[in-house]
């Protein structure tokens, strides 16, 4: 046993490192026959969110997609309620189990304000009856039509409008600018495989928003929101700000410090004050024997030494009264007097009154002479051709109404003078 290996020891060796080195490969081998997101969960799986994180994203999501709901309605002339999110972290195997195919998945990138991107998506069904909505029809499709490329074209613009205002919402949210190019409508008919033309976040843990979408009497179903975790993280770096450096608490404690400090000295500075003032000098003997009758000034917030009695002039009660201190200028007196206005007379002079109209009697207004009134649609305003009649809401020999600068003033009846139209005043609105 003196520690050294024989021939075949490490022959031996060899032979199991070889052995070893193949089922390495062989594991290696294995291993790429993993699917590329079941792949990516062990560098990924750790990602997670706090419940108040989620909280965050949520209200993230609730307001931009409120904005995005009013913009739909006005889109499609139905009601649309959009309500509160469910966040939750998922993957593709999570989302594949809980949302029905074929769907439309729409990638909106942001091209200014926020780095990523994020994925819409909506079932097929659903997409057919916005497309029929925004080109004017009832909302009745068949669920057995195929979709075509001007379903995916029309929800590409309706989502566009509504990615957009959500985008605005944002940028009022976070006080910068936010902006997003026009997103790319896919139909995905499986989940078994990942497309090529999707983003490749998917392939990892993503954050899941839910939202229940109601539009009108039509449409009662679920759209998805989802978010790779670097955009997710974004979102809450901005709507959760990280703690400010320490920076500021210590100026805090410097502050502290110094209001200690001044506490401390406060005690003494009032034991000074409150002192007997056995060093002061005093000339008259009454004052003498009454030493006393000086400190009532110091609680009058005079300054220490400024209590004490003038030379020759005896402390009864409050002597400093009416006299100048030493280092204060004498005060003057100042007369107030009550203020005075001029009184606005309520009287108007009629020959003032009279000059006044007299300057802007020239000035010139339009008289207008309204014969009636009617409503009609776009349809209908598109429909006119020569001789096609159009019916007032007035009737005939009903009077017609007169107006001047376009404020209604008189009544009158259309009369006609030497081949052109006139009016005759026949009252005069007050």
């Amino acid at each position: 046993m003196d520690g050294m290996l024989s021939q075949d020891e490490i022959n031996a060796l060899l032979s199991g490192m070889n052995t070893g080195g193949d089922d390495t490969s062989d594991s290696s081998t294995a291993t790429t026959t993993i699917p590329e997101d079941n792949a990516n969960d062990n560098t990924d799986g750790g990602f997670t969110l706090t419940e108040s994180e989620k909280d965050a994203v949520g209200e993230i999501s609730n307001i931009s997609m409120g904005t995005a709901a009013t913009t739909l309605s006005s889109l499609l002339s139905q009601k649309v309620n959009i309500t509160t999110p469910k966040v939750e972290v998922a993957t593709w195997d999570d989302l594949s189990s809980k949302y029905d195919r074929p769907c439309v998945m729409l990638q909106i990138s942001y091209k200014e304000g926020l780095a990523g991107n994020n994925v819409l998506i909506l079932r097929e069904n659903d997409v057919k009856i916005i497309t029929d909505l925004m080109m004017g029809g009832p909302g009745d499709v068949d669920p057995d039509e195929p979709l075509t490329e001007l379903h995916l074209s029309a929800i590409g613009e309706a989502m566009n409008q509504m990615m957009g205002s959500a985008a605005t919402s944002l940028s009022s949210m976070f006080n910068r600018k936010i902006d997003i190019s026009p997103p790319i409508a896919n139909l995905v008919e499986t989940y078994n495989e990942l497309d090529d033309n999707l983003p490749g976040f998917l392939k990892n843990h993503f954050v899941m928003v839910a939202f229940k979408m109601q539009i009108g009497e039509l449409i009662d179903s679920e759209i998805m929101q989802l978010y790779p975790k670097e955009f997710a993280q974004e979102l809450l770096n901005m709507f959760m700000p990280s703690a400010e450096p320490e920076q500021p608490q210590v100026s805090q404690e410097d502050t502290a410090n110094h209001q200690e400090e001044q506490v401390q000295q406060a005690p003494a500075q009032n034991m000074t004050q409150t002192m007997p003032q056995q060093d002061v000098p005093v000339q008259n003997t009454t004052a003498q024997t009454a030493p006393q009758q000086g400190m009532p000034m110091q609680n009058m917030g005079m300054p220490y030494g400024y209590g004490m009695p003038m030379q020759g002039m005896p402390m009864q009660g409050m002597p400093m009264q009416g006299m100048p201190m030493a280092g204060y200028a004498p005060a003057q007196d100042v007369n107030v007097s009550p203020a005075a206005f001029q009184p606005f007379s309520t009287d108007v002079n009629p020959l003032t009154q009279k000059e006044n109209i007299e300057l802007i009697k020239d000035v010139p207004l339009e008289v207008t002479v309204e014969l009636g009134r009617t409503t009609k649609s776009i349809k209908d305003i598109l429909e006119f051709a020569p001789g096609t009649i159009v019916e007032l809401n007035k009737i005939a020999g009903e009077s017609v109404d007169v107006l001047v600068n376009g404020k209604y003033v008189a009544k009158g009846e259309v009369v006609v003078i030497e081949e052109s139209f006139g009016v005759r005043i026949t009252e005069i609105i007050k």
